[in-house]
């Protein structure tokens, strides 16, 4: 495949650096944001290192995401396999992944490179990934990391 165009998302969050990448880097924390609404994510293995993997369970548990599942004939839990290409501790995370879940597509590689800055008011966190095989799928994974940052954000809001 030719390589896909990026897109970004972004979010500052009033929290701190160390509470950011605590959440985005641990089981626990990971569990707690992971996968846009209607999702459930669970951890099963985390090697948080350049070569590490984070492998984890996707699962639809909300109405309206079970009923497109269904639709769409997909599995109601998804494997992912993640690989960590680099790890700069509260700075940078690169990861690949394949997206091998959609049915009639080849699997393909996914980069997504995800930046970490204090900033006056908190955690600005800027996600850089590839888009997928077709505008209607890029959009839905755009919109998923952004549901992902506004949960991250209400949990960080929790802690307060």
């Amino acid at each position: 495949m030719t390589e896909r165009p990026k897109l970004s998302v972004e979010r500052t969050f009033e929290a701190s650096i160390e509470d950011v990448w605590d959440l985005w880097t641990t089981r626990e924390g990971m569990e707690a944001w992971m996968g846009p609404e209607g999702f459930k994510a669970t951890v099963t293995e985390l090697d948080l290192r350049p070569g590490g993997v984070l492998v984890y369970l996707m699962t639809a548990v909300g109405p309206d995401q079970v009923e497109f599942i269904k639709k769409a004939g997909l599995p109601m839990t998804t494997t992912q396999h993640v690989n960590f290409v680099e790890v700069d501790p509260l700075r940078r995370i690169v990861t690949r992944d394949i997206a091998d879940f959609i049915p009639g597509v080849e699997p393909y590689e996914v980069v997504t490179v995800t930046e970490f800055e204090s900033v006056a008011n908190g955690t600005r966190v800027v996600l850089t990934f590839d888009a997928m095989h077709d505008a209607q799928w890029t959009e839905n994974a755009k919109l998923g990391r952004e549901q992902q940052l506004r949960k991250l954000a209400d949990l960080l809001a929790a802690r307060e």
